[in-house]
């Protein structure tokens, strides 16, 4: 008898070496032949009240009265959009998401790859409880583009480049850790930090670092913003944008930290395997905890956007005449199936019905502005980027960024700075993956890339 063959008769991980003691003990004072014994554990396991006393079982039906009767759930399915660039381990990660008790819904986006627990691109709907790593590391990490009022030609004029540069390279902060030597100001310094110990704590961190990117994918550019039709409040044409990727820095990594050891350590042993994937009830203090904090976390990435957006327009004497943006780290609470849900998008972007958003591709291929459909399948999401093909590693291994930024000035593109890392061979064919999800979204204006900047270091990603 082992440890899988008692758990199918309904012991509970945890109480596995407690059954194998009472049979034991049971065998060795004649009380029972090895094969009764072995029939009395189901009756123990139903009914453990009726053996609280048994010199032989009590302990084992004790505990079993404590943490309840195994019961094997089978796994929610799942449907995958652009199946066939999808890696076999974001499927492993995503099967895992899928088996948690308390999982209802769950999708997987053409831009998936492996994250931690949950892949980045997966999205997870979970009754009344949330996941810190199904939300990610990086705590509402976000889009924004402005629409300014610059002509488009300015983009080539050689005497305008430099404004451009130095509007980027003035306007904000690249890199793990960095932060303002003055302090940005915005209204969400002002708002409750003491919510909860980790985000007291934060706050002196959150004023530094307010208005900085951070590395690895996270970017500031200026592109060309190509509107077929009239979107956005603007007429058909073309106009200069300015398009920002990052979330909430330090505190949100804090954040993430604090509560994904914290659930792991509320996660029962059957369990154990899946620690990347712990959840935190919502009606429980820490998951209360968690949900403020996360929130607030969302509040401070809109934040971190708004002051570098405001920061850049202002040195490059241009006014915001239009805008879009979104989150695609966090977790929502959204009615699916006729009941409220939290949906986790770890890498993906909120669709719903007339949901506006933005979905980038690389440093040398376009963005596209998109209108959700609402797709219920996909639980109101698409993709958040064209996703991952080559690690940084490989990618660090197999390029030499100068070479790159070199090819891609001659067509057209400025990278003032960036890692090899995140060269445009690193990631899906940003076509491929929105052909994929034609019945998610639908592109309203795209954006081309002209000057970017990112982090130069190779250091490791923040999300």
């Amino acid at each position: 008898m082992n440890k899988k063959d008692l758990m199918q008769l309904g012991v509970p991980e945890e109480c596995v070496p407690l059954a194998i003691e009472a049979i034991s003990q049971s065998v060795e004072r004649g009380a029972l032949k090895p094969k009764d014994a072995l029939k009395r554990i189901p009756d123990v396991v139903d009914q453990p009240a009726n053996y609280l006393g048994d010199p032989v079982f009590g302990a084992l039906a004790t505990e079993i009265a404590s943490v309840g009767k195994y019961e094997p759930r089978e796994p929610i399915t799942y449907r995958t959009w652009g199946a066939d660039g999808i890696d076999e381990q974001s499927h492993a990660q995503m099967r895992n998401a899928c088996s948690l008790p308390n999982a209802v819904g769950a999708a997987l986006m053409p831009d998936a790859h492996v994250g931690y627990g949950l892949p980045i691109g997966g999205v997870l709907a979970l009754e009344n409880a949330v996941c810190p790593y199904a939300v990610g590391v990086d705590i509402a990490c976000r889009m924004k583009m402005s629409v300014l009022d610059l002509p488009a030609e300015s983009l080539d004029n050689e005497q305008m480049f430099h404004v451009f540069r130095k509007s980027l390279e003035d306007g904000t902060r690249f890199g793990t850790g960095v932060g303002w030597e003055r302090k940005q100001m915005h209204p969400v310094l002002d708002q409750d930090w003491s919510i909860t110990r980790v985000t007291r704590e934060s706050k002196d961190k959150a004023w530094k670092q307010l208005g900085t990117s951070g590395s690895g994918n996270h970017f500031v550019e200026y592109g060309l913003l190509t509107l077929d039709e009239e979107e956005l409040g603007l007429k058909p044409g073309q106009y200069v944008a300015l398009l920002s990727h990052s979330g909430s820095r330090g505190p949100g990594h804090a954040v993430c930290s604090q509560y994904s050891s914290l659930a792991m350590s509320k996660l029962p042993p059957r369990h154990a395997e899946l620690k990347h994937l712990a959840w935190l009830d919502l009606d429980s203090q820490a998951g209360a905890e968690y949900w403020a904090a996360m929130n607030l976390m969302g509040d401070y990435a809109a934040a971190n956007h708004d002051v570098i957006h405001r920061n850049v327009s202002r040195l490059i004497g241009a006014e915001i005449i239009a805008g879009v943006e979104n989150h695609h780290n966090f977790a929502w609470k959204e009615c699916h199936g006729g009941k409220e849900v939290v949906v986790h998008r770890k890498g993906a972007t909120p669709a719903g019905p007339g949901v506006l958003g933005v979905i980038p591709g690389s440093m040398a291929t376009p963005a596209f502005v998109v209108r959700g459909k609402g797709n219920p399948e996909s639980l109101w999401s698409a993709s958040h980027g064209a996703g991952r093909v080559m690690s940084r590693k490989k990618a660090r291994d197999s390029y030499r960024f100068r070479a790159v930024q070199n090819d891609l000035a001659t067509k057209g593109v400025r990278v003032l700075s960036a890692g090899a890392d995140e060269v445009p061979f690193v990631y899906k064919d940003i076509h491929s993956v929105m052909a994929a999800q034609s019945d998610l979204v639908a592109p309203i204006a795209r954006f081309d890339p002209r000057i970017v900047k990112m982090c130069d270091d190779g250091s490791a990603p923040e999300d």
